[in-house]
């Protein structure tokens, strides 16, 4: 069960990764007539499907969860559900990628929190240490500093050319 919460954990990663570094591939794939960031946000969920099923397989609850977890959780799922409320779908998946015009935001998070929707889950992951052991949290946490690292490195160059 191990090694398959895992390979569940990180799961997303490889896909994040693909479409960030080749989202012509992904714009292409997807055809003509279809949005990009709608196809990708779909496939996500059923991906985070399967990573949160991953992370209840190595899980043990009790209640009530300890005083940190409340501070964590909510602010990291605050900071989750504001980028989502700014960005919208296209924004928050790598709309701009796929040759989307997507506004710049300043408004709080954007600012102050340098990548506030993974810095948000990151918290929301911290808040669940006292359920899941360190070695999935910590797989899952290093999956967001990859991408952090991956994304924090964009070439305007490579990024996709809408179809038409």
């Amino acid at each position: 069960m191990g090694l398959w919460a895992c390979i569940g954990v990180i799961s997303p990663f490889p896909f994040y990764y693909f479409l960030w570094t080749n989202p012509q591939t992904w714009v292409d794939l997807c055809g003509r007539g279809r949005d990009p960031c709608k196809l990708m946000a779909m496939v996500s969920h059923v991906i985070k499907l399967l990573q949160f099923i991953s992370l209840f397989s190595v899980s043990t609850f009790s209640w009530p969860p300890p005083l940190y977890f409340w501070p964590l959780f909510i602010f990291g799922q605050f900071l989750n559900f504001r980028v989502y409320q700014l960005l919208g779908e296209s924004g928050t998946y790598y709309g701009v990628r796929f040759g989307k015009n997507i506004p710049w935001v300043t408004e709080f998070p954007f600012g102050v929190i340098r990548d506030p929707q993974y810095v948000g889950s990151i918290l929301s992951l911290l808040a669940c240490l006292s359920w899941v052991p360190f070695l999935y949290i910590f797989l899952w946490v290093l999956g967001y500093v990859f991408m952090i690292h991956i994304e924090s490195k964009e070439d305007p160059a490579t990024r996709a050319k809408p179809l038409s």
